[in-house]
């Protein structure tokens, strides 16, 4: 009896191991498989791919976005957001980070984290272009509420990336001040890391939608040391949209600016008016603005805004090819 008591306990344990061995297998497949439109949210944010900094890819924010999937995200503020960019851009993330490849960058150091807690959700996604190629950080808007990257920034860095430029997306910390502290902190930090990165530091940009835009604009106005960062250039090129922000000086950076004339948030002759201050103290500003599109369009997919990316970007190759010329 006792005997065969043992064989039931060991037959059992081997039955149980077998089945572990089978979930396993399942869910190491399942990992492998691409995220779709159907992928729960928590999923990607959750997965070992990303370390710690998956729940980053989605606003710290719970209050300002909702959908369970990434098919179904949805981001206050936002209007045509692109179910198939989202996942596209969460695929992206995951190969490159399941492949090795390290696509996030803490800004802060943990003594600096220690002290104050919130710079725990900033850092930058990095969306790799040519080597040497310079650089552009895109600013998500949210109101200075919260962060909405995955309409308002990644999709910019990614395209940009395709370009072949180097394309960082910051996650910040809310609050106009504070957001402008992040950046100048992220800039600082490329340049200071530059080499390691394989990214170029001559005329850099800065893009940002709405609130985005503001830091942008904030940073390009004033330069990085102003707000807490090392004594660098200020940008070469700045790229707004959709933003309300009036202030600017005579030593602002060119600029290219674009926003819906139905936008209830953001008015569009705010932003042409500007482009007429920027351009009556000889700076090159170009203003676009597109009928009957409401605020936060992103990319414009689908849209009669759609390309306006390739736009912006030829406005900031001019300006890079300006001062290469310069320096020769």
């Amino acid at each position: 009896m006792r005997n065969a008591a043992i064989f039931a306990a060991v037959f059992a344990l081997l039955l149980c191991a077998q089945a572990f061995s089978a979930i396993s297998a399942e869910a190491a497949e399942r990992a492998e498989e691409p995220y779709t439109r159907e992928t729960r949210i928590t999923e990607v944010m959750n997965d070992p791919a990303f370390g710690n900094h998956g729940r980053l890819i989605f606003p710290a924010e719970r209050g300002y976005w909702s959908g369970e999937t990434l098919g179904a995200l949805r981001l206050t503020w936002y209007s045509h957001i692109d179910p198939d960019k989202t996942v596209e851009i969460a695929n992206y993330l995951r190969t490159r980070a399941a492949s090795g490849e390290k696509i996030f960058y803490d800004i802060y150091t943990d003594a600096e984290k220690a002290a104050d807690p919130r710079k725990s959700d900033t850092g930058l996604f990095f969306f790799r272009g040519g080597r040497g190629k310079p650089f552009a950080i895109c600013c998500a808007g949210g109101g200075f509420a919260y962060v909405g990257a995955m309409h308002d920034s990644f999709p910019h860095a990614l395209e940009l990336s395709k370009m072949g430029c180097n394309a960082f997306a910051l996650i910040y910390r809310p609050g106009a001040q504070t957001a402008c502290e992040d950046l100048a902190r992220a800039i600082t930090f490329v340049f200071k890391h530059a080499k390691e990165l394989g990214v170029g530091t001559e005329c850099y940009s800065l893009w940002g939608g709405s609130a985005g835009a503001r830091m942008a604009a904030y940073l390009g106005s004033y330069g990085p040391a102003a707000f807490g960062g090392g004594e660098l250039p200020r940008p070469g090129a700045v790229v707004m949209q959709y933003t309300g922000h009036r202030e600017c000086t005579r030593d602002d950076p060119p600029t290219y600016m674009c926003c819906g004339d139905a936008d209830g948030i953001a008015d569009w002759r705010v932003m042409a008016r500007r482009a007429e201050v920027l351009r009556s103290a000889g700076i090159e500003a170009e203003f676009h603005k597109f009928a009957g599109l409401g605020h936060g369009f992103g990319l414009g997919t689908g849209t009669n805004a759609e390309g306006w990316i390739y736009g912006a970007a030829k406005f900031w190759q001019r300006q890079i090819d300006k001062q290469a010329a310069a320096r020769n």
